[in-house]
């Protein structure tokens, strides 16, 4: 696997790479309660955008939120410049605002999502976006809302694909199979956080992903650093995490991670990787996952992340690395479990849920399914 394969994103006809650039560090912002400084100014990103292009990736994340705006303005000039429009795939969100005291300016809403499209090409310099997302739920407007007006958006023209990121399980089946049903454009993509030391997401979200075409992109899956190698266990100098002004590193030094860091530093060293390669290949090759976003405030971040999927990890490792992560199935997924439905369920019976011979596939292609497994300039089967 490398960076100019391409799958295709959740049940669509979108080819995306593996890794996507994500472009939150452009233009020199922060979020808040962290420091400023830790992201790339418009020579340091131009750079990296062009060696991530140079690579073959073709998958570009941002937000209109993204270092107040100016994110989107430095992807829409680098991709003007390179003449590359046709050729990138460019994935913004909407939800944040940007206009303080304006009611309207943010959330779900039709209002705040008609504006925010508008201003976002305006900003990326484009007549239309690849990928649209809702950034995140406001927990007032309803699915049915946020649905008509990604169908209307995409029938004006204004945005091809349509996403959605941070929301309740619940709201997304809403979502998707309100918008099934009154044949509306329906989502293609969950936004999702995951990494080895966040895995919440399995219980729910990866077999609705799974049963309903959705591909799942996951951000932060070095869990902002954390397993990226500068936080080795009882060393936390250096790295954004070091600037959180809330402290404890935005909640992720925790005993628990310390394991995991120190199983994923000995795996790396014996697989003579980093530990963020290891811990970028073991995310974009879980199941459900289409891909992951990748940030880097200097180019050595991003060749090193690029060199993720270059090799596979031992079985062995792979079955270390799972049990360390391990979390507990919250109710109600405990009473899913094998063991459990197979005693108080078939009561001893053997039952299984597909015929040795079936091929899921054939009724719903999981994302890694949709493989365009040949590198870019050769024919695609």
């Amino acid at each position: 696997m490398s960076v100019d394969q391409y799958y295709l994103l959740g049940r669509s006809g979108l080819r995306v790479s593996r890794l996507a650039l994500g472009t939150m560090t452009f233009g020199n912002g922060g979020i808040r309660g962290i420091g400023g400084s830790w992201g790339a100014d418009e020579e340091t990103a131009r750079s990296i955008f062009e060696r991530y292009i140079a690579a073959g990736g073709n998958f570009i994340d941002t937000a209109n939120s993204y270092a107040g705006g100016l994110s989107e303005k430095l992807v829409g000039s680098f991709v003007a410049e390179a003449g590359l429009r046709d050729e990138v795939v460019i994935a913004t969100k909407f939800s944040n605002s940007l206009s303080p005291g304006n009611p309207n300016a943010g959330g779900n809403g039709r209002k705040a999502m008609m504006q925010a499209v508008d201003a976002s090409l305006k900003r990326l310099k484009t007549d239309y976006i690849d990928l649209y997302l809702l950034h995140t739920w406001d927990r007032m407007t309803p699915a049915e809302e946020v649905m008509r007006t990604f169908d209307d958006l995409v029938r004006a023209g204004k945005i091809r694909y349509a996403g959605l990121s941070d929301v309740p399980g619940w709201y997304a089946a809403r979502a998707q199979t309100w918008a099934e049903a009154h044949t509306l454009t329906q989502p293609i993509c969950l936004q999702l956080p995951y990494s080895l030391v966040e895995r919440s997401i399995e219980h729910e979200f990866v077999p609705f992903a799974e049963t309903l075409g959705l591909g799942i992109t996951a951000w932060s899956p070095l869990a902002m650093g954390l397993l990226s190698g500068k936080y080795r266990p009882g060393a936390t100098e250096g790295g954004r995490l070091s600037q959180d002004t809330s402290g404890g590193g935005l909640g992720l030094f925790t005993e628990r991670n310390t394991r995991i860091l120190t199983v994923l530093e000995r795996v790396a060293d014996e697989m003579g990787r980093s530990m963020a390669q290891v811990a970028l290949n073991w995310c974009v090759n879980r199941p459900g996952v289409a891909a992951a976003i990748v940030g880097a405030s200097r180019l050595s971040q991003l060749d090193d992340n690029l060199a993720a999927l270059e090799f596979e990890i031992p079985a062995e490792f792979r079955a270390e690395l799972d049990r360390v992560t391990a979390i507990d199935a919250p109710y109600p997924y405990a009473l899913f479990a094998d063991d459990y439905q197979a005693a108080i369920l078939n009561a001893g019976a053997s039952v299984g849920d597909k015929p040795p011979n079936y091929r899921r596939e054939i009724l719903l292609p999981k994302v890694t399914d949709y493989a365009f497994g040949q590198p870019k300039n050769k024919t695609l089967d």
